[in-house]
């Protein structure tokens, strides 16, 4: 497997896991502010993954393969750039290689040196930013989110019906915010960003949503 398919499937893997943790801990707790039935809760936690995991797999392979046309389409349309104006594809380039810094002689050398060994593959690169020799799996994509989706939404699951009562909603609330901590700093690893940054933002993100669920489900509450 190619590195770009390792993190298309790595990050599918994370990011289907980080949204079962959320969705379903949303649902679980929303379903605790109006009714302490652990049968009523559990139903409806089971329903939410159960949506949830046909839902990210199906956006998973629908925005995969919707990635994959596009550059398709940048493909062909370099492929004939370099069919009917090389030299402008060339020059192109060329000044993309001097905005580096470097001079109008080097940058030409180098330019000529690229293209003169791969040209289709460093033009789409250069003018697009993807390679096009590596391509990522829409059915990898889209398994790897349905088995993480149900297994970030184990954690909710098992907290909000296995705590007593009186502690159940903080104590899933806890298990939640440690988890959506550990996979936004994954995530963010990833994706080469601010690690404790993206995850501060996904544990907010997660607090706000367990508190506005379970708002709103106390005020259904008899």
């Amino acid at each position: 497997m190619k590195l770009a398919e390792k993190v298309n499937v790595m990050r599918a893997s994370v990011m289907g896991a980080n949204d079962g943790i959320l969705s379903v801990a949303g649902i679980v707790i929303g379903v605790a502010g109006a009714t302490a039935n652990n049968y009523a809760i559990l139903i409806s936690g089971l329903s939410g993954m159960l949506a949830g995991t046909v839902s990210m797999a199906m956006g998973e392979y629908v925005s995969v393969n919707a990635e994959r046309d596009g550059q398709k389409r940048a493909i062909t349309e370099e492929s004939r750039a370099l069919d009917d104006d090389f030299q402008g594809e060339f020059a192109f380039i060329q000044q993309k290689y001097m905005h580096t810094g470097i001079s109008a002689d080097l940058a030409r050398q180098a330019t000529h040196e690229m293209l003169s060994r791969d040209p289709l593959n460093i033009a789409v690169r250069e003018r697009y930013g993807f390679d096009s020799g590596e391509t990522t799996s829409a059915v990898a994509a889209a398994l790897a989110s349905m088995i993480s989706f149900p297994t970030g939404s184990i954690l909710p699951l098992v907290a909000i019906t296995v705590f007593p009562p009186a502690i159940k909603v903080l104590a899933t609330a806890i298990a939640v915010v440690i988890s959506l901590t550990i996979t936004g700093y994954i995530a963010a690893a990833l994706g080469k960003a601010n690690r404790w940054k993206a995850a501060l933002r996904n544990v907010v993100a997660g607090v706000l949503t367990m508190a506005v669920t379970y708002l709103i489900g106390s005020l259904f509450a008899h």
